[in-house]
């Protein structure tokens, strides 16, 4: 059956198509109210003037549909679909960032609490998303400080002969070794750290004063001044909260500008009324489309007219936008403003209230406006005219300042602050032979070559580069121990996954925790945080993170490749001289720190050579490159 016939069989019912090229990829997938009058109509005369249709139609080969009750299960399954399938022909979304959430690992034995920007279906529970980043990584260390429920990646199916060092410095409750808390104490501590993500701040208060209460009957003084504290610190973050949401709703606000090709959007977010971030997103090689000037104001008044008839479609590519970035998400903003309206809008404000409320969200409805004047209007220009600096900074390769970049290097790794001080290691060496590593250090924006360091690899024989990383990183950072100096912001790895691990290894064999670890692989260009391998960062090409990590480990590259070509050069020159009958190593060492060069003692006479040997030396080393001339 050829496609026009197929198209003709197609119900009317609600649904999603997807077409497909010769080789049975999906290029393009889609929703309507109608399936058959909805794929029908790509194939009207007049729609193959546009530029985009027009290609489509001509590389699909075949449709299929998944028809579903109605608009809004075609709405979710078209967005589910467009994720999966990453059809070209639809808009994708792509950004450098993602916001934090708070993880509770409720399926662990002893539960723990994380930063992650990964949303796993592990038994875990989620809070967030947070902005600013670091909002999540100080609610974490309030409730390292507070409650003393951990961070730590120390395997706590067993027990371990002493704690570290978050025990006694009272972060921890110490659940890694027997007898320094129980399981009910424990359990207690994760109840109030979940409540207390929850927001449920009065319940929390409550359990507490019964607790301290308890405490004091039983004069157990120390335990009641805790729970005191506690509450202190729970009621005071109660009253911030109150005042934040006196001072206006939460918002997101859309912008974006577009030219040659190329597309950046800027999104604020807005909380209590504040913009608290900017998100910020980019496409590259677009169809050559054109700004629709009546629906699309805010590119009318920053944009010159197009000089090409070609067509855009903003509406068409907020809607896509919207969908990927809100469907499915644990927290949907009240108010959603974006530049231009759009013919789903409708059908996606009540996907998302929904969704809100089915989650156990608040049962508000979310509304997706379009403001024409007023101050919602100025946001919008706001923000697109931050889109257009966005696509400055981006696409005419404009040097971004230090400082954003250490802000986006944050975002990009998850870092816990700003990274003041890299570490970088690499291993070099020609089949296991003069194994050496180097250490290159890049501090507040330049790197820092007074703290480079070389490494003799002296416990690994033959070709083992995890052994070799393992016995650097050891090296390194129990001399910082002992030294008693502190640790870099991030230790960065030249390689992938195994060595990546074979670092971690000698982290906490030294019991040195939480310490951000990251390695980036040579040939991918991946990045490989310890603790999330199985989402590795990927960066656009753009990226100036990116940028800054490869320099880095070029630099330790080069060190290490110098550092192994040097010690090769003096291996080769000391076994040529050492197969002279007579002269040693002593003598090799002699003559090379007297000479310089294995050539300027070839050339060198016997009076030359007897200010450093006895004459009988200097007449045999003489004989000897005489006779291999």
């Amino acid at each position: 059956m050829d496609l026009p016939q197929k198209i003709r069989t197609i119900p009317t019912s609600p649904g999603v198509y997807l077409y497909k090229n010769a080789e049975g990829e999906v290029i393009y997938v889609g929703k309507a109210k109608n399936l058959r009058s909805r794929v029908s109509s790509y194939f009207h005369e007049g729609r193959w003037e546009d530029a985009k249709t027009g290609t489509l139609v001509r590389e699909a080969v075949d449709v299929d549909y998944i028809v579903v009750a109605n608009n809004k299960e075609a709405l979710a399954l078209e967005n589910h679909l467009i994720k999966q399938k990453k059809p070209r022909f639809n808009i994708l979304l792509r950004d450098d960032k993602t916001y934090p959430y708070v993880k509770l690992s409720l399926a662990e034995r002893f539960p723990r609490v994380y930063v992650t920007r990964r949303l796993r279906k592990d038994g875990s529970v989620y809070y967030g998303p947070y902005f600013p980043t670091n909002l999540a990584y100080r609610i974490v260390d309030l409730i390292h400080r507070h409650f003393l429920v951990p961070s730590c990646k120390v395997d706590l199916n067993r027990f371990h002969p002493r704690p570290c060092l978050q025990y006694y410095i009272k972060r921890c409750l110490g659940p890694c070794v027997k007898e320094l808390t129980t399981p009910e104490i424990y359990a207690e501590a994760v109840r109030d750290v979940k409540l207390f993500l929850e927001g449920r701040q009065t319940d929390l208060v409550k359990s507490l004063r019964e607790r301290m209460a308890e405490a004091a009957d039983s004069q157990e003084f120390e335990r009641a001044a805790r729970y005191r504290d506690l509450i202190s610190t729970v009621e005071q973050l109660q009253e911030k909260q109150r005042i934040a949401t006196i001072e206006g709703d939460d918002a997101d606000v859309f912008g974006y500008h577009y030219e040659n090709q190329m597309l950046a959007v800027n999104l604020f977010h807005m909380r209590g009324g504040k913009v608290l971030d900017r998100r910020e997103f980019f496409w590259e090689d677009l169809p050559e489309y054109v700004w629709d000037r009546v629906s699309d104001p805010v590119m009318a008044r920053q944009s010159p007219a197009p000089t090409q008839p070609q067509e855009f479609h903003p509406a068409e590519f907020f809607s896509a936008l919207l969908k990927q970035l809100y469907l499915t998400q644990p927290y949907v903003p009240r108010n959603i403003y974006v530049p231009v309206d759009f013919e789903d809008r409708d059908e996606l404000e009540d996907a998302l209230s929904e969704q809100l409320a089915g989650e156990g969200g608040r049962a508000t409805r979310v509304y997706i406006t379009v403001p024409q004047r007023g101050d919602k209007r100025e946001l919008i220009d706001l923000a697109g005219t931050n889109a257009k600096q966005s696509y400055d900074q981006r696409f005419r390769v404009l040097k971004p300042n230090a400082r954003a970049i250490q802000e986006a290097f944050q975002d990009a790794l998850a870092l816990p602050e700003l990274p003041k001080r890299i570490e970088c290691f690499d291993i070099s060496h020609i089949q296991g032979a003069e194994t050496v590593a180097s250490m290159v250090v890049w501090e507040d924006g330049t790197m820092k070559k007074s703290d480079y360091r070389k490494f003799i690899i002296k416990t690994v024989e033959g070709v083992d580069d995890f052994a070799s990383m393992r016995e650097v990183v050891t090296r390194r950072y129990k001399r910082l121990c002992e030294e008693k100096k502190p640790m870099p912001s991030l230790v960065l790895i030249d390689g992938g996954l195994g060595q990546l691990h074979a670092a971690a290894q000698a982290l906490e064999a030294l019991e040195i925790i939480n310490q951000p670890l990251a390695a980036i692989a040579k040939r991918e260009e991946i990045i490989y945080v310890y603790g999330q391998e199985d989402d590795p960062v990927v960066l656009d090409h753009h990226s100036p993170v990116l940028h800054l990590v490869q320099m880095i480990r070029d630099e330790a590259h080069r060190f290490a490749v110098t550092f192994h070509r040097k010690r090769r050069q003096i291996r080769d020159r000391a076994t040529e001289l050492r197969e002279i009958p007579g002269v040693g190593e002593s003598t090799t060492r002699r003559l090379l720190e007297h000479f310089g060069s294995l050539q300027a003692v070839k050339q060198a006479d016997v009076a030359a050579l007897s200010a450093v040997v006895t004459k009988s030396q200097a007449q045999a080393i003489l004989d000897h490159f005489r006779s291999v001339q």
